[in-house]
């Protein structure tokens, strides 16, 4: 695995770990609107300073920029120069901004936003670490800055152990997934998002709607097979969200044995208006 073999040339004690983002989600044009937005935030943070970021991977790592972000948004300022050539005046810089900027941003070393980056993780160009800070110090210093929501990349999460390399693939959210870039007007149907997942996933989901709905019907001694067939005339429906509420619909305000679909449609609209 190319993963393992790059992480192995990096990792030099056992209990290191490391996530690297999978290829595929760099595509992901979320994740390519996050980093739009991010470096059209740094630059027109520091515009009066002539700094141009064009990359977040190769623009931040050696702590010039992030040293300029923290004097201007937060009034701190770090002892340090302003150039730093060689790869360990550069990591110094970065140990040195890092504990100020973790500081502003009110994180101990034991948070866990604060292990989302290191100076390590930052210097190599992880961009996962990158965004993970950047994004952290605009909600910090510029929480009213609209950030895509829900971004999220699929993970290979790699660890040394006595016997060799462990990895597991993992999604990670970059952005909150309550966070909503678009005031909500454009805030995905969550029914949409879940129809654009691959059919293996949908048919997931699907079993566990299915175990759900069997277990709270079961004292009813009624077994459900088929979702879409068996709550399509709402009879079903209407039995589950009296189980879930604990209350008894009368049987006379739907129909048991629904005949046409006007019966089915009334059937449907009774379950969704209870209870009144």
């Amino acid at each position: 695995m190319d993963f393992e073999q790059g992480f192995e040339a990096t990792a030099s004690f056992q209990g290191e770990r490391r996530k690297i983002i999978q290829p595929t989600s760099l595509n992901d044009p979320k994740l390519a609107k996050l980093k739009e937005v991010l470096v059209e935030w740094i630059n027109s943070t520091l515009k009066s300073e002539h700094i141009v970021v064009q990359s977040l991977e190769e623009d931040i790592y050696d702590g010039l920029v992030l040293h300029h972000l923290l004097r201007r948004l937060g009034d701190v300022h770090v002892e340090v120069d302003d150039i730093a050539l060689t790869t360990t005046a550069q990591m110094r810089k970065l140990e040195l901004v890092l504990q100020a900027l973790d500081q502003k941003l009110g994180l101990s070393p034991q948070d866990d936003d604060a292990a989302k980056w290191n100076v390590k993780l930052l210097h190599s160009r992880d961009l996962l670490a990158t965004l993970h800070l950047l994004v952290a110090m605009v909600k910090n210093f510029q929480p009213s800055l609209p950030l895509p929501p829900n971004v999220s990349v699929e993970v290979v999460s790699l660890e040394v152990n006595k016997s060799g390399i462990k990895s597991d693939k993992q999604i990670e959210y970059i952005t909150s997934q309550s966070e909503d870039g678009d005031g909500g007007s454009n805030k995905d149907d969550p029914i949409d998002e879940l129809l654009k997942l691959d059919a293996h996933k949908i048919a997931t989901v699907k079993k566990a709607i299915l175990h759900f709905v069997n277990k709270n019907m079961s004292s009813l001694r009624l077994q459900v097979v088929d979702v879409e067939q068996q709550f399509a005339d709402g009879v079903f429906l209407l039995l589950l969200i009296g189980q879930l509420e604990d209350f008894f619909i009368p049987l006379y305000e739907f129909y048991l044995s629904p005949n046409g679909e006007s019966e089915m449609v009334h059937n449907v609209d009774t379950g969704v208006g209870y209870p009144q």
